[in-house]
């Protein structure tokens, strides 16, 4: 769809009190609920027209995606924030998750591959229980097959609203390009140093350092630091080696005894903390939203894909008679009206076609935004079509006079039903790849309740480092 121009302010200039960060937060839940909600009963016609065999066929197809709508919008209502923690194998995951809670609730220990699946459990930060949060814990990014490690990363990731990547030391390449494909699901993303307790102040700040000036990837072109900003990362001990303490007694006898230092995690809940308090909710909407949108298109997707032998018959049905209505009518205006309405009622029967919502309003908005997006192609045919229109009236009006002028008329017709036929044929082909994007735009559309998200983030918030690349993705003037 036609991406809409926002008229909502951009609260970027200036930090906001709590009071107004709390009530923007809560505008852009609700928000977001009542586009989840408007989606779901959009597509709620799968479900009610099991008898015809075509839509049990895409019923079929779309469950998956249906049924990411209704848990999408089942954790929004929760309001459940899920941060997950990756890393390779003897990073600490596990042990970061436990300092966290303040209690060993995730098994640790010296062997790898502790952890053998995701398992998540719920933590209640400080005893808040306005804030829920639900930790998740993933296996070493190093011991599955590329494949099937590949694929739990990704869905974990999307599930996620906030992602922990845990690193000892150096970076390796595994672990940068493993960070890398994270980061591109465009979540906010935490890099953790943990066990900083093994190494000496001045080697952990040259570590810290370099985690920030890492060499450029090949395959990605791009250097960590744009990947992360400072803030972005956080040095902690989850889990410290024991210690060797003397004790001396009374009796003057001393004893050497291994005593375990506790946590250093606070910098890490703090932050944590931090972003939940400043846009917690702001981020749970912004998820929910890019995940229905991903939803939604992938629908749309496949519906296209089911149903192209139908829509190429009703593409060229409407050809047909649009050719031949301005072919019979004899006045140039009326034409060009003709074929704006012929037009209109194609890119909306292709929706119905697709099940795709689309009221008369957006199929104009449609409509303008294929006319003036085929490089003049389109406004030429109307033009075209519009001086054969008036050649076609002369001749008509002239047919009483001289008899001849009635094949000028007829040969006018022709090479305007022509133009005609062609016009329809094309609006009815781009309207094709736009419905692919489903109904993402409109006033409770995902993409536009997520652009007036981005709009209003302050630049000192974790959603702001995200603002560039999901304008980018979503097509969306830079800022």
């Amino acid at each position: 769809m036609s991406h809409p121009q926002s008229s909502q302010p951009n609260a970027t200039a200036g930090n906001q009190t709590p009071s107004a960060r709390g009530n923007q937060q809560e505008s852009h839940f609700n928000r977001a609920s009542a586009s989840l909600r408007q989606t779901l009963s959009w597509y709620s016609h799968l479900r009610n027209h099991r008898q015809q065999s075509s839509n049990s066929e895409v019923q079929a197809a779309l469950r998956a995606e249906l049924e990411v709508l209704g848990s999408t919008l089942e954790k929004l209502d929760q309001g459940v924030i899920r941060i997950a923690a990756f890393g390779l194998v003897s990073r600490g995951k596990s042990a970061v998750m436990n300092a966290l809670m303040g209690q060993k609730i995730l098994q640790t220990g010296p062997l790898n591959g502790v952890t053998q699946w995701p398992r998540s459990v719920r933590w209640t930060p400080n005893g808040d229980a306005k804030v829920q949060v639900e930790l998740i814990d993933t296996p070493g990014l190093d011991e599955i097959n590329g494949q099937a490690r590949a694929q739990m990363a990704r869905e974990v990731a999307r599930q996620a609203d906030l992602i922990l990547f845990v690193v000892v030391g150096d970076i390796t390449r595994t672990e940068y390009q493993a960070l890398c494909e994270l980061r591109q699901t465009q979540k906010p993303l935490i890099l953790v140093f943990n066990k900083i307790d093994l190494y000496p102040e001045q080697d952990r700040q040259a570590i810290y350092q370099q985690l920030q000036k890492l060499g450029a990837n090949s395959k990605s072109g791009k250097r960590l630091e744009q990947l992360l900003s400072a803030d972005e990362i956080v040095m902690v001990a989850a889990e410290p080696a024991p210690l060797e303490v003397r004790v001396e007694w009374p009796d003057g006898s001393i004893t050497y005894e291994r005593e375990t230092p506790p946590p250093q995690v606070d910098e890490l809940r703090q932050k944590i903390l931090s972003l939940l308090n400043r846009e917690g909710r702001s981020l749970l909407a912004l998820n929910a939203l890019v995940q229905a949108r991903d939803a939604e298109a992938s629908i749309a997707r496949k519906t296209v894909e089911l149903r192209n032998a139908e829509a190429e018959d009703l593409i060229w049905r409407y050809a047909k008679y649009k050719a031949l209505a301005v072919a019979l009518n004899p006045f140039a205006i009326l034409d060009i009206l003709g074929a704006t309405v012929a037009d209109l009622a194609l890119i909306r029967s292709l929706a119905r076609l697709y099940n795709l919502p689309m009221t008369g309003y957006e199929a104009a908005k449609l409509w303008k935004k294929i006319l003036f997006s085929a490089g003049g192609l389109l406004l030429g045919e109307l033009g075209t079509s519009f001086l054969l229109g008036l050649g076609k009236s002369a001749s008509a009006l002239a047919a009483g006079e001289n008899p001849t002028n009635i094949f000028n008329y007829g040969g006018a017709a022709i090479a305007q039903a022509g133009v005609a036929g062609y016009g329809a044929y094309a609006v009815g082909q781009a309207a094709k790849v736009y419905l692919e994007q489903g109904a993402t735009w409109g006033q409770l559309g995902a993409n536009t309740v997520i652009e007036e998200i981005l709009n209003q983030v302050e630049p000192n918030t974790i959603l702001y480092r995200l603002r560039k690349e999901l304008r980018q993705q979503m097509n969306l003037p830079s800022d």
